[in-house]
């Protein structure tokens, strides 16, 4: 009961914050609109959300180390849900930024301190399959937020309506945490028991699952960023080519839960390399088709685009000492957020140079050398595993 109580707590919070983060893709338009703001200002505004989430998470892990993951966790939903509050009262560029930029701390806090609260609640059987649970909570975030805004914009209700609304909640949603979640363990003590650096057990195998997430999470981003415009080159409406992106999304919820559930069975290799050889026919399959069907695809394709990343999460605890997962998720939620910055201006300017069509041929193709680097994972993290837990499906 408390592991199902702990899961469900940290999977709302999940989606709070991811919902959250994502509902400024349908803020930005309305407050360039209501307070003047140029281009670059909206960049401005986007960029200082998102650098502070990537800046933070590190820190975030080494203080939930200290102070407790649940502790910390609640404290996060606390900044952000204030950060939000204020954001519905800003009078001009310099509030919005500043209150965008503070709710980016605080959500910074969330992948790294609740990816570790549930990997402690399942140390063994049950944590792919919890933390893809977990990631699938985010993704319905990103939609219902999202949602609600529009529909109540429709409904002829002001933006700040919501977004006031949205920081009420988070700040309820932080004393839920700490009425919820169990304390988290404490740190061991004396020089015996306390693992030094960061608590990697195995740096051959953990240097490897992050190469894999950073070409993961590369081809990810960089394919949500221009699928539209390929679409738009191939003679798809406008109109058509902005339903690209959520109709991957709606794969990806799917993906995210079925594939955390199918790698407790088949094992993490065999998920990695299933999904990224499928993410990668899907790419080209949509470059080489025509837009329409190309369209069509997009659900079956997010699927496996977005599915790997529960594997690649839930597989963080098998290469970091259980009182380190905190830095340890940390660190790799934070090489994810960098690529998902870098990514795209990567692929831009490659796309800038050669087209947009080079530019998904080349994610198609690059994501494919994450299949070499799964199969190093099996004598790296597979047979201390399985020592520790006979009867543990294999890779």
């Amino acid at each position: 009961m408390m592991k199902k109580r702990t899961l469900a707590t940290c999977c709302a919070v999940h989606t709070l914050h991811d919902g959250l983060s994502d509902v400024t893709y349908v803020l930005l338009p309305l407050l360039a609109q209501g307070f003047g703001l140029s281009l670059a200002q909206v960049g401005l505004i986007r960029g200082a959300h998102r650098a502070a989430m990537a800046a933070f998470q590190i820190p975030a892990g080494l203080a939930g180390e200290r102070f407790g993951a649940r502790n910390l966790l609640a404290l996060g939903t606390l900044v952000a849900g204030v950060a939000f509050f204020a954001l519905g009262q800003a009078a001009g560029f310099w509030a919005i930024l500043a209150a965008l930029f503070c709710a980016g701390v605080g959500s910074a806090v969330q992948h790294p301190l609740g990816s570790t609260i549930i990997s402690h609640a399942y140390p063994a059987e049950g944590r792919r399959a919890a933390l893809g649970a977990y990631n699938f909570a985010g993704d319905l975030g990103k939609f219902a937020f999202g949602a609600m805004v529009s529909a109540l914009l429709i409904a002829g209700i002001s933006w700040q309506a919501p977004v006031v609304g949205f920081g009420v909640l988070a700040v309820v949603t932080a004393g839920a945490v700490l009425l919820l979640v169990p304390r988290s363990p404490k740190p061991a003590r004396g020089p015996a028991r306390m693992p030094t650096g960061w608590g990697i057990r195995d740096c051959r195998g953990f240097a490897v699952l992050c190469l894999v997430e950073i070409l993961d999470s590369s081809t990810r981003t960089g394919f949500l960023t221009f699928i539209a415009f390929l679409l738009i080159a191939e003679g798809l409406s406008p109109g058509w080519a902005a339903a690209a992106v959520p109709l991957v999304f709606i794969g990806g919820m799917a993906g995210k839960l079925s594939c955390g559930f199918l790698a407790e069975r088949l094992g993490i290799v065999r998920m990695i390399v299933v999904t990224e050889l499928a993410t990668a026919c899907g790419i080209l399959a949509a470059l080489a088709l025509p837009a329409t069907a190309a369209f069509l695809l997009l659900p079956l394709l997010g699927v496996v685009l977005q599915g790997t990343s529960s594997v690649l999460y839930a597989t963080v605890g098998e290469f970091v000492e259980s009182d380190r997962l905190p830095r340890g998720f940390g660190l790799f939620y934070t090489i994810g957020s960098v690529c998902g910055i870098a990514a795209p201006l990567g692929y831009g300017l490659l796309g800038d140079r050669f087209g947009v069509d080079i530019a998904i041929a080349t994610m198609g193709a690059t994501i494919l050398l994450t299949i070499p680097l799964a199969l190093v994972l099996r004598p790296a993290g597979v047979r201390r595993r399985a020592s520790r837990f006979p009867g543990s499906p294999k890779a």
